[in-house]
């Protein structure tokens, strides 16, 4: 079986795509992925790394990588030992090329199995999601990054959003804590990120700033206006000519092409994805269905969003349509 189906069978869409497309291209960014589930995935065997694959992930470095598996990959909806096979897939796919960022995440307990789960399978880095259910002072998410970062030799990027939301100085707390790189912004406080980059630059201090929102090509430019020029794209899961275009034309100042796409494409594209709970999943992976992968549909608890499948793929054509207008 061809590498690209069989990964895309075991779990790691968005990867599988990227790497279809970096055989042709080099730009970069890093993608969010989506997870099949038209079969169960402990009926692939996983498989590991060799030793010294690893590709690099640490302060200073700029590399294109995938998620392995994010919020839009269901995350929340897989068994541990799922959650290894499609880490270990996406290690074997990625073959050293790319960095793979595998999700940890429930409480520091549980996030600490999956961050060793991820480690064994290879993975190069961890992506900290918010703890489960409860809302903790700043002590307390202190508290669940480092013992989280101490657990294996992984770096960690710590993924802000709900109720993992970070002071100034809780972030510099996290710069000088060893193993700890990046810090995902998925809150969109701009004011706040601000202050964030301010005060760890301040101290003398880096981290790897992320655009983490659900569609962070909306606010590329204003994040890049702070500093943060590196953003996760859930795009390239389904319209990976599109997403490339798009990082091709930010990175390079072509603003009438990334105005064309925010106004043609983007904006449309949030504004639909608020017509539904959870459509910041679901309506990627229908979207990857659309594209020809069967990745099968949304885990409980979330829906399938049937009443805007039709409006989404003319959106998507629409989007195509626009490239063609700007030679882009």
């Amino acid at each position: 079986m061809d590498h690209l189906a069989r990964l895309a069978g075991l779990g790691w869409v968005g990867l599988a795509r990227q790497v279809a497309v970096t055989r042709r291209s080099r730009a970069g960014g890093a993608r969010a992925t989506s997870t099949p589930v038209a079969r169960p995935l402990q009926e692939a065997l996983p498989r590991r790394a060799a030793p010294g694959r690893r590709a690099p992930l640490a302060r200073g470095a700029r590399p294109p990588g995938g998620g392995a598996p994010p919020g839009t990959g269901e995350f929340h909806a897989l068994t541990p030992e799922e959650f290894r096979v499609c880490v270990a897939a996406a290690v074997e796919e990625a073959a050293g090329r790319v960095p793979v960022v595998a999700g940890a995440g429930y409480g520091t307990a549980l996030a600490v199995q999956y961050a060793r789960l991820a480690e064994e399978a290879g993975a190069d880095g961890l992506l900290a999601m918010p703890p489960y259910l409860v809302v903790a002072d700043q002590a307390g998410l202190f508290r669940h990054y480092t013992e989280l970062a101490a657990a294996t030799s992984l770096d960690v990027i710590v993924y802000q959003r709900d109720n993992a939301i970070l002071t100034p100085e809780t972030a510099v707390a996290l710069a000088r804590t060893n193993g700890v790189i990046g810090l995902k912004d998925g809150l969109g406080d701009l004011d706040l990120m601000q202050r964030i980059v301010s005060a760890v630059r301040s101290e003398g201090l880096d981290l790897l700033y992320f655009n983490g929102l659900p569609t962070a090509e909306l606010t590329g430019a204003a994040y890049r206006g702070i500093g943060v020029t590196l953003y996760s794209s859930a795009v390239f899961c389904f319209a990976p000519d599109l997403a490339l275009a798009f990082h091709r034309a930010l990175t390079t100042g072509d603003d009438a092409t990334v105005d064309l796409l925010v106004d043609g494409f983007y904006r449309p594209l949030v504004e639909l994805r608020a017509q539904g709970r959870g459509y910041a999943v679901s309506l990627v992976k229908a979207a990857v269905r659309m594209e020809g992968l069967d990745v099968g549909g949304v885990r409980p608890p979330l829906s399938e969003p049937a009443e805007h499948l039709a409006e989404f793929a003319r959106l998507i054509e629409h989007g195509r349509a626009l490239l063609k207008e700007a030679g882009a």
